[in-house]
């Protein structure tokens, strides 16, 4: 992103196609050698930068400038750990350990019915697609979904990549699976 021009409707569409595409991403602000600054200068971009790109909240953000070269290397050692991150996988003996952290502190009901994860596991990587089978689907709410994926970042990072959970109701003997609920 032109740091000088800040973030374009073009800069917006790109971003949306990484996201949909599940890549890894780093915002790199170039120009930054133009820019001028004070100590207040980086907190202000970073905002209007998170909220022009709301969707890319988990990538970096890194002030570089390519005429100086200010920062350019780190770029790519930053593209490498995103890389290695994306094919991290989370043991689902870890992971339960988080879901039952999760419950312990923050249970979810709706209607007065409590939502239980019953159990989660990590099914792939490249980026991270996580599975909770959970008692009752249409308990489900979207904020309690972006309240799990923040509580896995904490624990676990992923930094510059995208989490893909999806939440299915647990089969039981004569009784049909939900469809599966998936968030991007």
């Amino acid at each position: 992103i032109d740091a000088f021009t800040g973030v374009t409707a073009q800069d917006t569409h790109v971003a949306g196609f990484i996201h949909e595409a599940g890549r890894g991403a780093i915002i790199a602000l170039n120009k930054w050698d133009l820019i001028e600054k004070d100590t207040h200068t980086i907190e202000a971009y970073e905002r209007q930068v998170r909220h022009a790109l709301k969707f890319l909240d988990y990538a970096p953000i890194l002030t570089i400038s390519a005429h100086t070269g200010q920062r350019v290397t780190k770029v790519l050692d930053l593209a490498m750990q995103i890389h290695a991150t994306r094919h991290t996988r989370i043991a689902t003996s870890e992971l339960n350990r988080l879901v039952e952290d999760i419950q312990a502190r923050h249970s979810h009901s709706r209607g007065g019915r409590l939502m239980r994860v019953r159990y989660a596991t990590q099914v792939a990587v490249a980026p991270p697609t996580f599975v909770f089978f959970v008692n009752d689907q249409s308990l489900l709410h979207f904020g309690y979904e972006r309240y799990v994926e923040n509580q896995i970042r904490e624990r676990f990072g992923f930094e510059g990549t995208p989490l893909r959970l999806m939440f299915r109701e647990q089969r039981r003997e004569g009784q049909r699976a939900g469809r599966p609920h998936a968030r991007r």
